[in-house]
């Protein structure tokens, strides 16, 4: 897919078979220290969400994003060019510690253009990526899972990844209200479009 840059992505991947990408905390930490030295310089990350065998991410590229990148005589994205050696990396890490053997992933990142449809998928791809681990029944409180941006919007953690302010001004969410918007359920039929060709995650 061609990045466009001042356009939002909604950026994911799952593990090969659904399998598990993260086996502890520790996982977790070390797949967000890779987001920063191999996406962070690349894009504005709006949003994340780590679950146990998927994640999610809603960015917004740059003119970075879209500078393009040379493999052998495969042209991409600098911006793919780092998930790719964000997944690569941490597959890596997995394989070794699980001694498992084989991808890790279930393919090269996917992504989806909040511009391709109604103008408001970026707000509710930002809602829904937060509600993923009560809607996998992981947890029953958003603010209890660790491993999204929730806490940082919600004010309960101090976090730097995401571009708050940034978030703010595109997407229309309010700062007052960001809980009580938060609960609200992404209905099923916006759900689907969240997505370019791929199974469902959860």
């Amino acid at each position: 897919m061609k990045i466009i840059a001042g356009e939002i992505y909604h950026i994911y991947n799952q593990g090969s078979n659904r399998e598990m990408i993260f086996y502890s905390h520790e996982n977790y930490t070390h797949f967000l220290k890779l987001l920063r030295k191999f996406i962070y310089p690349h894009c504005k990350t709006l949003c994340y969400c780590l679950m146990p065998n998927h994640y999610h991410f809603l960015i917004y590229a740059t003119a970075d994003s879209e500078k393009k990148k040379l493999r052998g005589n495969i042209e991409t994205s600098e911006l793919f060019n780092g998930f790719r050696l964000l997944q690569s990396t941490h597959a890596q890490y997995i394989n070794k510690q699980q001694l498992r053997t084989g991808s890790l992933f279930k393919q090269k990142a996917q992504s989806k253009s909040m511009s391709e449809g109604d103008k408001h998928y970026e707000y509710y791809a930002f809602h829904y990526i937060h509600q993923n681990p009560v809607r996998a029944n992981l947890m029953s409180s958003l603010a209890d899972w660790q491993y999204s941006s929730y806490r940082d919007y919600a004010g309960l953690r101090m976090g730097t990844i995401c571009d708050q302010e940034l978030t703010y001004s595109l997407i229309g969410i309010s700062k007052e209200n960001f809980i009580e918007e938060s609960e609200k359920g992404v209905e099923a039929s916006m759900i689907v479009h969240l997505f370019c060709n791929f199974n469902h995650l959860l």
